[in-house]
């Protein structure tokens, strides 16, 4: 396997944990929006949280998939 098909594998990659990470941070938000009345304070605080972990994972790997990228825009 050829460094460039590497590359692009590495990308799908990303592409499939990033979109799994917005979908889980939406969600995560949207509970948080709907529920922030009735849900127990510690809920609240550990949803807070994880979204704001996920958030930092979502910029995490889309730095990592630009970095990706231009090593791929490098090699051609």
């Amino acid at each position: 396997m050829s460094k460039n098909e590497k590359l692009k594998e590495e990308i799908g990659w990303l592409k499939v944990i990033f979109g799994i990470l917005a979908a889980t941070d939406i969600s995560l938000l949207a509970w948080l929006v709907q529920n922030y009345k009735t849900a127990d304070t510690i809920l609240l605080v550990i949803g807070a949280a994880s979204a704001i972990l996920i958030t930092v994972g979502i910029v995490w790997v889309n730095r990592i998939a630009y970095e990706k990228i231009d090593e791929l825009e490098d090699l051609e």
